[in-house]
């Protein structure tokens, strides 16, 4: 037997597959992992199912598909009125994952530190770490989950390389502001750090509000990479397609290691995608699609004992439910499964060192019917 010192020691299974499978084992309703219960488009489909019968099945260009680069390109134009050359700053990727994998595997070195805002998607941390670099925590706290600016400047030190950010936000489900963003650009101007921005929700955004994307700041734009995922925008998550933007100089690095990890992505969903894409209304309608979604959870568990802050973007609600019980939210999201049969994420597992806020995170990206039953079960808590 070979022996070794784990790379990653402190990691194991993550919270979205042990709840998934407690959801299985007791049949509970599933609003844990962040995927629909709906079927995709089938418009979509069938434009992927048109491109496999028209050739597209063989290796793609290790950018992407240039359809697909050109409607990505077409879209950050429309909707930022700033632009990403196809040809040279964006690249598809296996999801979104892959893309920040990817962007943290070709620039952090070993002992150098990277910034990122708890409760963090659980892929930041481990990536970081593989690569041999320190993660620098910025806890924040429920209800509002809003940034000490204060506190993120005094934790900048020439030794960071990275800051990761994640707006519109899972799992709380907050946004940043512009203030928020030029409050990063301040920090970050004349330094050589880099800028990690996850937008995989960004058409997902409620109430009126607007999206920030960093590409909207010149000079965060010139140091930043953005993520964002198709899986997400177009309700097929096991497709596992998503894309990274980023200037030249940075998307040059990027490619080196993207080469030789995946190289390039499924062909024919590319295809599709982009002539799926032509029609903007697909993206453009999210917001409304999934409000409506939220607002019919929300009303119909308004006279439960969870509280809530309405959901600012993301297909996640937060419920908070210290008003019925103090137990650990990893103990209390494992009972509602196994004895009322729904299943949610305890939020502790993202935070530093555990820190429990008496709050479970619940997907409403599912059909009607799903978040009506969701809905009785919680109102009887």
């Amino acid at each position: 037997m070979v022996t070794h010192q784990s790379k990653l020691l402190n990691v194991g299974t993550t919270i979205f597959t042990v709840m998934s499978a407690l959801a299985n084992e007791y049949k509970a309703l599933n609003l844990s992992q962040g995927f629909p219960n709906y079927p995709s488009s089938q418009q979509l489909n069938d434009l992927v199912a048109n491109a496999m019968n028209s050739g597209y099945n063989q290796y793609a260009p290790m950018a992407g598909n240039l359809d697909l680069r050109l409607a990505i390109a077409n879209k950050f134009q429309q909707l930022y009125n700033t632009g990403y050359h196809p040809d040279t700053e964006i690249t598809v990727t296996a999801g979104a994952t892959q893309a920040i994998y990817t962007i943290i595997s070709a620039f952090v070195k070993p002992n150098d530190e990277v910034l990122i805002f708890k409760p963090a998607y659980d892929c930041y941390q481990p990536a970081i770490e593989v690569n041999g670099g320190k993660t620098i925590a910025i806890q924040l706290s429920a209800p509002d989950y809003s940034v000490n600016w204060d506190e993120v400047a005094s934790k900048i030190s020439s030794k960071t390389k990275m800051i990761i950010i994640n707006t519109p936000h899972n799992p709380s489900g907050t946004i940043w502001s512009e203030d928020d963003m030029r409050h990063l650009e301040k920090l970050t101007k004349d330094t050589n750090i880099i800028v990690l921005s996850d937008e995989v929700y960004k058409h997902i955004v409620f109430d009126g509000e607007q999206h920030h994307s960093i590409c909207k700041f010149p000079d965060l734009k010139a140091r930043s990479f953005i993520t964002a995922s198709f899986g997400k925008t177009f309700h097929n998550t096991g497709w596992k397609i998503g894309y990274c933007c980023a200037p030249e100089y940075l998307m040059d690095e990027f490619r080196k290691v993207h080469q030789f990890n995946v190289f390039s992505v499924n062909h024919p969903m590319q295809k599709g995608i982009a002539d799926y894409m032509a029609d903007a209304e697909t993206y453009l309608g999210l917001s409304n699609f999934f409000q409506q979604k939220r607002d019919l959870f929300l009303n119909l568990i308004a006279e439960s004992r969870f509280k809530f802050t309405p959901s600012k973007g993301t297909y996640f609600q937060v419920l908070d439910y210290s008003e019925i019980t103090d137990e650990h939210d990893v103990d209390f999201a494992k009972r509602l499964t196994k004895e009322f049969k729904i299943a949610s994420i305890p939020l502790s597992v993202f935070n530093e060192n555990g820190k429990d806020d008496k709050v479970l995170r619940f997907c409403f990206a599912k059909t009607n019917e799903t978040l009506i039953k969701a809905s009785e079960i919680l109102c009887r808590i």
